[in-house]
């Protein structure tokens, strides 16, 4: 009998040994096939160009491509929602930025947003910082945001307009809580991306926009765009001579520009865990820094929990000013 048993027990171990294999073969395997990164925006834009240069080198490093794929359209939200949709298994993931939070929280108080960010999506990485800035056409005859609010007040039948990558995006948020504060108005513009907004400012046919600076940052060192502000906490040391939104005595405009990578929830730790990782060495190579550097961007390189502070922060921040302009 006690022989039956040590069989039957053998024969038990053996099974147990033999499901979970696959399990962690699976795990040790990962990637075994092409990543799709997503990228909310037309080509051309920051959160693009950075992705790109990530995805590079997540590639070399990865052993498996990673291809980025333009998902453009409402703030970012379309690819955001296609993400959220995604199976978690770590061949889709998402590069977005700032505009991520306000979008989102714009989207949920209009009870319409497709997705839900405290449960449909996991932090991977902060991946860089990079600065917002205020631009305009160089027709525009005011050097920073003060002298525009004042350009307006002084000639009510100036007609501004102002663009931004789409409604409820950093652009719009911003732009809507400096016409309140400055005591002016300027007509929103929408976008599908930062690539053509700049090409209107550039051809005249747009007054003001607003994106991250390395969407921008050789036009205005061109002198073919000019820079009103950035909402950084301090002056970029690439650009010493643009003021900060504090400055000029906008305090409530100042906010930190950032991308970062995102994955669906529920996808398993110990692939988040090697996405960070992989993220973290790309933006520390030394040829990437100097990439960034050339951006105006730096490379961070977070841990999920930080990323996560990042976005809920920020979304707390601007949650109250959006549900008060009822932005649509």
């Amino acid at each position: 009998m006690s022989s039956i048993f040590s069989k039957l027990k053998k024969a038990c171990t053996v099974t147990v040994l033999a499901m979970a294999l696959p399990l962690s073969a699976m795990a040790q395997a990962y990637p075994s096939k092409p990543i799709k990164m997503i990228v909310p925006f037309p080509a051309g834009g920051t959160t693009d160009i950075v992705a790109r240069i990530i995805a590079q080198k997540m590639t070399e490093s990865m052993g498996q491509p990673v291809t980025v794929d333009n998902r453009g359209g409402a703030g970012g939200n379309i690819g955001a929602d296609l993400m959220a949709k995604a199976a978690p298994d770590g061949y889709t993931i998402m590069m977005h930025n700032l505009s991520f939070p306000l979008a989102a929280v714009a989207q949920a108080l209009a009870n319409r947003s497709p997705f839900n960010v405290d449960t449909d999506f996991a932090g991977v990485s902060i991946a860089v910082y990079v600065p917002f800035i205020w631009t305009s056409s160089p027709s525009v005859p005011a050097k920073d945001l003060k002298e525009l609010a004042n350009l307006l007040k002084s000639n009510k039948a100036l007609q501004y307009n102002y663009g931004s990558t789409g409604p409820g995006s950093t652009m719009h948020v911003l732009g809507e809580a400096y016409k309140k504060e400055a005591g002016i108005n300027m007509e929103h513009i929408p976008f599908k991306g930062a690539a053509p907004l700049k090409q209107e400012l550039l051809a005249g046919r747009l007054q003001v926009g607003g994106d991250q600076l390395s969407s921008s940052l050789a036009e205005v060192k061109a002198g073919t765009l000019k820079a009103l502000a950035t909402t950084a906490s301090k002056r970029i040391p690439g650009l010493p001579d643009v003021p900060t939104v504090k400055e000029l005595g906008f305090p409530n405009l100042e906010l930190e520009g950032w991308n970062g990578v995102f994955a669906p929830a529920k996808t398993p730790k110990d692939i988040i865990d090697r996405l960070n990782k992989e993220i973290i060495a790309a933006v520390k190579h030394p040829d990437v820094v100097k990439r960034l550097n050339d951006l105006g961007a730096e490379g961070v390189g977070s841990t999920p929990a930080a990323q996560d502070a990042m976005l809920r922060k920020q979304m707390d921040q601007f949650r109250g000013i959006i549900r008060e302009m009822k932005l649509d």
